[in-house]
């Protein structure tokens, strides 16, 4: 019979951590006396965030006495206390190769169902003052497990956990997390755990992720969505064989190979990343494939910004016979196949990527229904208004909504345009879209917002709005005090020795050097966008594109990002890098 050794509680506070603040409930501390066992977490505690922690489905977080003697022998420690681990219960018995997720326990008053392992973040690490613990927990198939409280309760340290029921499947705990974040992936293991009911949503996704990969496919499908592996490593010549003015400050390339052999087949909404010459060291820029999907040659198009140093040589430079160098195709943000109405929604330049799957579309599914809105300043700015229009033309169910936001006098309401004034939630409102359809944004990032907003009041699935933005996307690091955001920069003091780093997403080269511990510290020193969670290649959450270049990783990862890509958490360069950050 398991027994609860411990309560432990804590409220989240402030924690210095490298220079910057984390708020965290990671500090627990066990309690005397009856605790009351609520929906939500014990009286007492609290969680600091609730993106990875807390809710309804990890109200309880177990951590097991016999774990805590077998990371005693691993790590060298006698100083662990109740909480060491950042649990609220700590028991004896219930390892984590026993229990099965949907198991469900009374103890005390309460009663209680096991919903899904422990997430292990960098905050554990934080704690134990051990930066590999999160990795080390999933490599030792030690992590622990949530718990979702269905009847509310007194719980007290001595209470014996009464098991009342199994889960379906009797998949453990253990199995799971292995399942998820260790390499092999059984399919038909997914399968089982789609079959229990009480996983939590978060896990169940994930599960479909893998059950969905396809085959063949590299990287972790069920941690981050990698997309196609690219078609080649690295960059290669291509020849600029024709240019097209779009609009007034928008232009077009047309790029073949340099041999005249048919270029890889590109996705509907990727992009393509070229390296140009410049007097301080090469351009990097990425830039959206607008032409036909398929095609033997790629269509790139340009917005030829006031100060845009790329988007000048290429305006400078660009004839026929140019030879630039590419990176393969890239990107997630890309048309699905399904038959569900489909919405292609931009602003500016962000048609770039929606004229790609315009044609897709007006080519291999032209009884779609098909929604194209698009917000331009005047006529003059107007990209690929003709081409819209004679694909539009092709497709008997589409709708069409532009919006002028300044219309010039000569500027022809219903001919060139449909409204005057911008993209507002009260023009989506009028477009009266489908509930189940499939909606695609790009644009800038305020417009992106703004518009997925209103498409979430219209109730539209969010699973079903995807987006693309102009630049960086948003960082995402976990528990962090928010900062004034800064453009990146180089970091500060005097160049690094090692190779150079091109974080071609944030326009900025810099040289490597020895004073960081991984790609993921040169990139917040120049306050670079990054998104993190474990810090020691578990979590995947840091996978980002690996343009060109190589690196090694210390520590290696818990299983390989996808082919083309990087944690940048735990690697460094060993030769000249350019990654899609």
């Amino acid at each position: 019979m398991a027994t609860l050794t411990a309560v432990n509680v804590g409220l989240p506070k402030d924690v210095d951590w490298r220079g910057r603040t984390v708020y965290t409930g990671v500090w627990k501390q066990a309690v005397d006396g009856p605790v009351m066992l609520r929906r939500l977490n014990l009286d007492g505690d609290g969680q600091g965030d609730l993106g990875g922690h807390g809710g309804e489905q990890r109200a309880v977080l177990v951590y097991q006495q016999d774990s805590y003697r077998y990371w005693q022998r691993v790590l060298g420690r006698d100083d662990f206390v109740p909480g060491q681990f950042g649990e609220n219960f700590t028991v004896d018995g219930l390892p984590d190769d026993e229990v099965c997720i949907g198991d469900r326990y009374r103890i005390g008053e309460a009663v209680v169902e096991v919903t899904q392992p422990r997430v292990t973040c960098y905050r554990v690490g934080l704690r134990m003052n051990e930066p590999r613990m999160a990795a080390l927990m999933v490599a030792h198939r030690r992590p622990g497990f949530y718990l979702r409280v269905l009847t509310e309760g007194l719980v007290r340290a001595g209470d014996e956990f009464v098991r009342l029921s199994t889960g379906p499947e009797a998949m453990t705990v253990a199995e799971i997390d292995a399942l998820l974040y260790l390499p092999g992936h059984s399919r038909d293991d997914a399968a089982r755990a789609l079959r229990i009911p009480a996983l939590s949503p978060g896990w169940q996704a994930s599960m479909r992720a893998l059950l969905d990969q396809a085959d063949g496919r590299s990287g972790n499908p069920g941690l981050a969505t990698t997309g196609a592996p690219p078609a080649w490593a690295g960059f290669r010549p291509l020849i600029v064989t024709a240019l097209d003015e779009e609009a007034r400050d928008v232009f077009s390339l047309h790029l073949a190979a340099a041999d005249g052999s048919p270029l890889p087949a590109a996705l509907p909404g990727q992009f393509l990343t070229v390296r140009l010459p410049a007097a301080d060291g090469p351009l990097i820029r990425s830039y959206s494939l607008s032409g036909t999907p398929g095609d033997a040659m790629y269509r790139i198009s340009v917005k030829q910004e006031p100060h845009g140093a790329a988007g000048a040589y290429l305006r400078a430079n660009a004839r026929p016979g140019l030879t630039v160098e590419a990176a393969a195709p890239r990107g997630s943000f890309t048309l699905d196949s399904g038959e569900q109405p489909v919405l292609l929604l931009s602003a500016g330049i962000g048609a770039t990527p929606m004229m790609a799957m315009l044609h897709a579309l007006a080519a291999s599914q032209p009884d779609r229904a098909v929604w194209w809105v698009h917000g331009a300043r005047d006529r003059a700015e107007h990209a690929f208004a003709a081409e819209s229009r004679e694909l539009l033309g092709r497709l008997p169910h589409a709708h069409v909504q532009i919006c002028y936001s300044r219309p010039a006098p000569e500027d022809r309401p219903d001919r060139d345009f449909t409204t005057a004034g911008r993209i507002t939630a009260d023009v989506l409102r009028g477009l009266g879209l489908p509930p189940d359809t499939a909606a695609y944004l790009c644009g800038p990032a305020d417009f992106t917002r703004e518009v997925t907003a209103a498409l979430g009041e219209l109730g539209l699935n969010p699973g079903r709005v995807h987006s693309e933005l102009f630049g960086s996307e948003p960082g995402l690091t976990p528990g962090i005090a928010a900062a004034p955001a800064r453009p990146p920069h180089p970091p500060d003091g005097p160049p690094g020795p090692g190779p150079a780093v091109s974080f071609v997403r944030s326009g900025l080269t810099v040289p490597w050097g020895p004073d960081y511990a991984s790609l993921l510290e040169l990139a917040e020193a120049c306050d670079v966008p990054v998104r993190w969670s474990c810090r020691t290649g578990v979590c995947h959450t840091c996978e980002s594109g690996l343009l060109s270049g190589k690196v090694a990783y210390s520590p290696e990862p818990v299983d390989a990002p996808g082919d083309g890509n990087l944690l940048i958490c735990c690697s460094e360069p060993t030769t000249e890098l350019a990654l899609d950050l």
